[in-house]
């Protein structure tokens, strides 16, 4: 791995797991995700993770909402743009796709392998559904499996490839490793990698911290320093994670898409407030936080073209 000298914060703001019922501060509409990533950019986020959402919370892949949230971000920050490709696993592949494709922005989620990505547990918490289409949405992942084909992953690759977009490669368990290395193999994943190690996911790698080192030592096995890693857990780990990476040199990635909790039985007010919480962490280890300039350079990364990043 290549230690950081300074640490990456990406904020994931709003994602298409956690349902408006659950939180009050979910930011849903275009406007509400454009202000909370200005926000997180503030408080220190190098790179924002995006998805979209139409006013009542369902996950959209329409490339024109993605728009209403990209252009104000790139038109007031340098912030580097990271736009989904994971979506959510009711969308196509091809939906999955249409808004990176429309804006080719600098840097692109990539799942690494298809998966069960359940998150039906979170019906058995709300007591009360303020829309008709959230319950059905999230108890349909305990029978639905998350689609990442190695002919889907080669599809995006090419095709997003060709813009000069590079990839976030999300590793929900050691297995996705070995998969992104086959990519690598191929010509078609080139480095420096920048590897997302996701815990907690029912389906994927626990949220154990033995499961976070054993990760970096596989990745370190396959790539040696051609790769920067970060890594979250989803929930109440989110925090512990973070710093567990920034210590062993690697970033971290902290939103409310991963997250909906600031600390124990208390609901975060917005992703700035736990974009704060991390960078006050990192910085009591000793370690610098990176801009958007420092992160391109880590990444290699093309820069700001047209307007859009």
């Amino acid at each position: 791995m290549r230690a950081a000298e300074k640490v990456m914060i990406t904020t994931a703001v709003t994602g298409s797991v956690n349902v408006p019922s659950q939180s009050p501060y979910l930011p849903l509409s275009a406007a509400q995700v454009t202000e909370a990533a200005l926000e997180a950019i503030e408080a220190g986020s190098a790179i924002v993770h995006l998805h979209a959402r139409q006013p009542d919370g369902r996950p959209t892949p329409s490339p024109e909402v993605f728009e209403e949230i990209v252009e104000p971000i790139t038109a007031n920050t340098d912030a580097v743009i990271n736009i989904t490709t994971g979506g959510s696993s009711a969308m196509t592949m091809e939906q999955r796709l249409a808004a990176a494709v429309r804006l080719r922005p600098e840097l692109a989620s990539m799942n690494m392998g298809t998966m069960n990505f359940v998150y039906a547990g979170i019906a058995d918490k709300v007591t009360e559904w303020r829309h008709d289409w959230e319950e059905p949405y999230v108890r349909a992942t305990y029978s639905k499996p998350f689609l990442n084909t190695f002919d889907r992953i080669e599809h995006a690759l090419r095709t997003l490839g060709e813009f000069g977009t590079r990839f976030e490669y999300e590793c929900y368990d050691i297995g996705h490793l070995y998969s992104l290395a086959y990519f690598v193999d191929k010509g078609l994943a080139k480095p420096p990698l920048m590897i997302q190690g996701v815990f907690g996911v029912l389906g994927g790698i626990g949220a154990d911290h033995e499961n976070l080192e054993h990760m970096v030592r596989i990745a370190d096995k396959l790539f040696g320093d051609d790769y920067t890693f970060s890594a979250f857990a989803a929930g109440r780990d989110q925090l512990s994670f973070g710093t567990h990476s920034a210590w062993l040199g690697g970033h971290v990635r902290v939103g409310l898409e991963d997250s909906l909790w600031i600390g124990k039985g208390r609901l975060a007010e917005s992703n700035a407030q736990q974009v704060r919480k991390i960078r006050a962490v990192i910085e009591d280890l000793g370690k610098q936080i990176a801009t958007p300039a420092d992160a391109r350079a880590m990444l290699a990364l093309r820069g700001i073209t047209d307007g859009v990043s």
